[in-house]
């Protein structure tokens, strides 16, 4: 018998696709309203001069103060007194005045750079205000080395002079609203005028035109688009100058508000078009700037027309920290922090696991490899680099509280200061101790005449054992013993001028992080050619044991940098397509210009990825107490 057919089943319903989550306008909006909230906040915490009840036909002067102003920029006597009484009565030895007037995309740009809740607190935050007009001590402006010649400067140039004013009162430098004040007709708001003014403020004015660009057009895909998120993220980004600057109760009344705002994205498309296109045309710098280039790069040429090799010593059959001939190669690598010619090799003992530069630098050599990098050409750089690492400073100079008074130390001296960074921010954890500041380079010298050190001594460690033996109650050495050519004599000199039961407190990178091994040449403490040697924490413990020290506090989550994974793309991009403008190379072709924007342009997603990963490594060695340095405190035999 056949069996029944089976009914027909009906076909099964297709998926509904799942809507699209509008991720990247979902960010926008986020991120736009985020700021617009920030800037309403950080406007409302500008404080306001008295209104000027009288406008004098000329400034007259108050006794060691300076009143200095753009070209273009006038300022009434009255303004001038208001300002020097707020600024006496609020201690402050700098001040950047405000027009009330101030262009509505400026005061959004400001805004973004400073916080002035925190800014004058924030002793390493650079000099940022209006460009308008400054009002200046003049014990200030004479540290300084300021000397006015009677003509008005451009606001890039009285940007640049606020940016070096506060380095010269860190924790004296505010801002203020002047409502007698105007900003008179505009400078320009992109092109060349704004270029020089962004790069006076330490600011890629290149790249803010192209990440400016890239947002609008971002907005506009998806307006285009029909996007629903997207559409409200351009609807704030258009509404945004009257949202965060407009309304009663505004402390600055901008004059273009109400066209900055109609004609927003029309503006800001004009304005990035312009900056982006000077910023090309008048590339890396000023022609000064190329002059002195070319003047520093005839002399890289002298310097390298007889090779590198005399820059290295022979290469050593032992350990230079127990003698140990179990030797092997950790890593060799060029030149990848400046791009300059060589390579240099790293070898680890197979005994006690102490890093070193085999064959090491000699004296000359470690001269040339360190020229422009902490000053010249690469000064700026590296004094923006330093004045990020205010938390760095502060929890270095916390690990002392448990182990001294609840004052803190009377005297301490930091070797390997460089200007002075961690001096000047140590300064707020212990504002009654006196710091004092050891280094090679001249920048210590920068550092006693900003204030950042009480005395700055200039020149090896060792030669100074003898002329200040016994007199400081702490010593510290951050990141400095890995540079020095002989570690262990550094030692002996700290002990030397360590008063008896004195403190001395050390950070280092440390060779054995899982990291160095994760990701061997491009594992940026490894740092060559500048870092010498490399010390295991159990071998830096038993040498201040054998100098009558005892090793307090051990650190390792605290001390870690985190740089790993940017450092890692940095270096690496570095090495596959160095910096065409550097002076010891030959001049670069068209070619090694276009393939070093092709390599950065390509890694700028990889260095936003590496900057999350970074921060998630950081937490890791936070919570397991193990990251890529450590910080040791000992404490010296009271006799």
């Amino acid at each position: 018998m056949t069996p029944p057919p089976l009914p027909s089943l009906p076909p099964p319903p297709s998926p509904t696709p799942s809507p699209r989550v509008p991720w990247a306008g979902a960010a926008m909006l986020v991120a736009l309203g985020a700021g617009t909230v920030r800037a309403r906040r950080r406007l409302r915490a500008i404080p306001v001069l008295p209104e000027p009840p009288v406008t004098p036909a000329e400034v007259p002067r108050a006794a060691g103060w300076r009143l200095l102003t753009a070209r273009g920029v006038e300022a009434d006597g009255a303004t001038f007194l208001a300002a020097c009484a707020y600024a006496e009565r609020e201690g402050l030895r700098v001040l950047d005045l405000l027009p009330a007037d101030l262009a509505a995309e400026r005061v959004l740009g400001l805004l973004r750079l400073v916080d002035p809740a925190r800014y004058r607190e924030d002793r390493l935050g650079e000099g940022r205000g209006a460009g308008h007009a400054v009002l200046v001590a003049e014990e200030v402006l004479a540290r300084a080395g300021y000397a006015a010649d009677g003509a008005r400067p451009e606001p890039a140039e009285l940007l640049a002079l606020l940016r070096r004013l506060k380095e010269y009162a860190a924790d004296a430098t505010g801002l203020a609203v002047a409502p007698g004040l105007s900003a008179g007709p505009p400078s320009g708001s992109a092109g060349p005028a704004r270029v020089a003014e962004l790069r006076a403020q330490g600011l890629p004015a290149g790249a803010l035109a192209a990440a400016q660009l890239a947002g609008l057009a971002l907005l506009a895909r998806a307006v285009v688009r029909r996007r629903g998120w997207g559409a409200a993220a351009a609807g704030l980004y258009w509404l945004q100058p009257y949202l965060a600057l407009g309304g009663p109760g505004a402390r600055l009344r901008p004059a273009d508000l109400a066209r900055a705002t109609a004609a927003r994205p029309v503006r800001s498309l004009g304005a990035g078009l312009r900056t982006a296109a000077a910023a090309a045309r008048t590339g890396s710098g000023t022609d000064g700037a190329d002059s002195a280039d070319s003047a520093r790069a005839a002399v890289y040429r002298a310097e390298l027309a007889d090779g590198t090799d005399r820059f290295l010593e022979p290469r050593r059959p032992d350990c230079p920290w127990c003698g140990s001939r179990r030797l092997s190669v950790q890593v060799t690598v060029p030149d990848l922090l400046q791009g300059k010619p060589g390579r240099f090799t790293l070898e680890r003992c197979g005994d006690c696991a102490h890093v070193f530069q085999n064959p090491r630098l000699t004296p000359e050599g470690l001269e040339f490899y360190y020229r422009d990098f902490y000053d010249g050409s690469g000064g700026e750089g590296a004094g923006i680099v330093f004045g990020r690492l205010g938390a760095a400073y502060r929890g270095r100079a916390e690990m002392l509280r448990p182990h001294t008074g609840s004052l803190g130390p009377e005297s301490w001296l930091d070797v390997g200061t460089g200007h002075g960074h961690f001096c000047n921010a140590a300064r707020a954890v212990w504002p009654r101790t006196r710091f004092d500041g050891l280094d090679m380079g001249a920048g210590v010298s920068e550092a006693e005449l900003r204030g950042w050190v009480e005395t700055g001594f200039q020149g090896q460690f060792p030669e100074f054992a003898g002329k200040l033996a016994g007199q400081y109650e702490v010593v510290s050495m951050y990141h400095y013993l890995e540079h020095t050519r002989e570690p262990l004599a550094e030692l002996d000199a700290a002990a030397a001028v360590l008063a008896p039961g004195g403190l001395l407190t050390i950070e280092v990178p440390d060779p054995q992080s899982r990291m160095a091994r994760l990701l061997g040449p491009a594992w940026l403490p490894w740092f060559q050619p500048q870092h010498q040697h490399l010390i295991p924490a159990a071998n830096l413990s038993r040498a201040l044991a054998e100098r009558g020290f005892t090793v307090l506090s051990e650190q390792h989550g605290p001390a870690h940098q985190g740089n790993d994974f940017f450092g890692a793309v940095a270096l690496t991009a570095s090495r596959l397509a160095p910096d065409p403008n550097r002076p010891w190379a030959p001049p670069a072709t068209l070619g090694a210009r276009a393939r070093a924007a092709a390599v950065r342009t390509t890694a700028l997603p990889l260095f936003a990825a590496a900057a999350l990963l970074d921060t998630l490594r950081t937490a890791a060695a936070r919570r397991t107490d193990g990251g890529n340095a450590y910080r040791l405190l000992a404490r010296k035999a009271a006799r």
